[in-house]
């Protein structure tokens, strides 16, 4: 997979940047608006999930934690279809606030010619994973891009940016997964960057998609985060080995079928697994799979 080079690093300027009548100052965000202060007030510094749901299985000490699709958070804002597998926003659930450094997975879907506009983050790695359609995206870094299915975008907001998105379609919704993950440094300047998969489309293999080196596949996060997707055939059987000593990896089923640890899931169930070095999928259907490998302590 070859590497795009970064679309801009911009170093924000100490005089701040003007976005409408908004003024981003180089060293944060308003700290009323602070992304990671109103995130970390929740979740505290150990990153571990709650006891609520966590299963361990006999012998080895794995430990895994089950969240099927219908179970998830929802609001319909009329432009803004969204499924919450974390708290955010309006919803709210103690049990259901994080897997380790990863704190949000957005399942959204938005209207024709409609988006999110104009807002600030700080101290977060963002991640965009397309659907379907267009997505739109400005920010205070100079960057305006289009990303698409088979595009993932990365956002290191650092010190604070503001970024908007748009579905750029006028005749259908843009679906795609916003993931947001803790940092593991604070008041980094902030950076934009998306690739295209061109190993999108292979069959039974994960192909990686982030992870924490500039110079591997994929997009690059200030995390010890591995992301990897599968396109697997009825069939398949796969075992999938942790990156890191303290990871646990949690499982998204973008569509199909899928065992993980004996475990059977469908479409948009997640489920967590750590505690272990690896873990083993079986594809009962035609499947897609997102991995998210990531640290279970900040």
């Amino acid at each position: 997979m070859d590497r795009k080079k970064f679309i801009k690093k911009t170093i924000l300027g100490t005089a701040g940047i003007a976005t409408g009548s908004s003024i981003l100052r180089a060293k944060n965000v308003n700290p009323k608006n602070s992304t990671y202060d109103k995130m970390m007030k929740q979740v505290g510094f150990n990153h571990l999930p709650e006891d609520a749901g966590i299963t361990t299985k006999n012998g080895n000490g794995m430990q895994s934690i089950l969240h099927k699709a219908d179970t998830r958070g929802h609001a319909n804002h009329g432009w803004l279809d969204t499924h919450h597998t974390f708290s955010f926003a309006r919803y709210y659930n103690p049990e259901r606030m994080n897997f380790g450094v990863l704190r949000v997975l957005n399942d959204d879907a938005v209207a024709e010619g409609r988006g999110f506009g104009t807002h600030p983050h700080d101290n977060m790695e963002i991640i965009s994973i397309p659907l379907e359609g267009d997505l739109e995206h400005k920010d205070s870094m100079g960057n305006t891009t289009t990303i698409k299915q088979g595009d993932v975008q990365v956002m290191s907001a650092g010190t604070g940016v503001y970024h908007s998105e748009y579905n750029k379609n006028k005749d259908k919704a843009v679906k795609f997964l916003q993931i947001w993950m803790f940092p593991n440094q604070q008041n980094v300047t902030p950076r934009y960057d998306q690739i295209s998969l061109k190993d999108a489309h292979l069959k039974n293999q994960f192909f990686q998609v982030l992870s924490p080196n500039a110079e591997d596949d994929g997009v690059w996060a200030h995390q010890n985060a591995w992301f990897h997707i599968g396109n697997l055939e009825a069939g398949h059987t796969e075992t999938y080995e942790i990156k890191a000593s303290g990871n646990g990896v949690y499982a998204f089923i973008l569509e199909g079928q899928v065992t993980i640890e004996g475990q059977a899931l469908s479409k948009r169930d997640g489920f967590g697994v750590w505690n272990t070095d690896t873990i083993s999928i079986i594809a009962d259907s035609e499947a897609k799979v997102l991995l998210m490998d990531v640290p279970m302590v900040g």
